[in-house]
């Protein structure tokens, strides 16, 4: 069951997401020039976005897969040119727009489902694998923890997902994002340290199937965000 602090965090989500970043985020997503730091967060995604497609298999035909806060696609279109089946859910309806958009405009082996929503509704059904890219570093650790068990009861393969590893970059850069304006900040990304978070996974009981596999951190100026794959025991 989701709790109170789940609730409100994922409120801030959508309104920011949806309405604040919408356009910032449509940029940063495309080939648009962008600021020097913007770049380096535009470099950083892409290279975890192509870490985490590389823990999946090459061929991805007859695969269900679940992209849980898809944003604008990226990620969700090159697992469909691979043969994956994709349900791309976001809570901003204006970024899912927008990834559908981007997806119509391209010729692809596999088929991509497109919907605004939680990634933790049962009515999504089950997938081969699950992929949530960015999608919980906004979540305090005990909500964190509770979404990759509910994501895990889906998948029949693997999980993989991102945090914000604690690091004295990633605290001095949340320092400064506090002097700008209240209406310019983005909801606040919650770190936690590497060991702590595989200790939760390790034993937390909706997970004793699973176990912690693959992880690499991925640094790049103004990004910083680590891999983290579950698979079956």
């Amino acid at each position: 069951m989701p709790s109170g602090t789940y609730q409100t965090r994922r409120s801030e989500i959508l309104t920011y997401f949806d309405r604040t970043a919408a356009e910032a985020w449509s940029k940063l997503t495309s080939d648009a020039p962008v600021s020097g730091i913007r770049a380096t967060v535009r470099a950083g995604r892409d290279r975890m976005r192509a870490t985490l497609l590389g823990w999946l298999p090459e061929d991805l035909s007859g695969r269900r897969l679940l992209d849980a806060g898809c944003g604008t696609g990226m990620l969700a279109i090159e697992a469909a040119r691979r043969g994956a089946d994709v349900v791309a859910i976001d809570l901003a309806p204006t970024l899912v727009d927008l990834a559908r958009e981007r997806a119509a405009a391209q010729t692809l082996p596999g088929r991509i489902t497109f919907q605004s929503g939680d990634m933790l509704d049962p009515a999504l059904g089950r997938f081969d694998h699950v992929v949530a890219m960015d999608s919980l570093i906004h979540y305090r650790l005990d909500d964190a923890v509770r979404v990759v068990a509910g994501l895990a009861a889906r998948a029949d393969h693997s999980l993989v997902f991102t945090f914000a590893p604690r690091t004295a970059a990633l605290a001095a850069m949340h320092v400064v994002g506090r002097f700008f304006p209240r209406g310019d900040r983005a909801p606040a990304i919650e770190p936690v340290a590497e060991a702590t978070l595989r200790r939760r996974l390790v034993d937390e009981p909706a997970l004793a199937a699973w176990q912690p596999a693959r992880t690499e951190r991925i640094v790049s100026g103004f990004y910083t965000s680590q891999a983290q794959e579950v698979v079956p025991r």
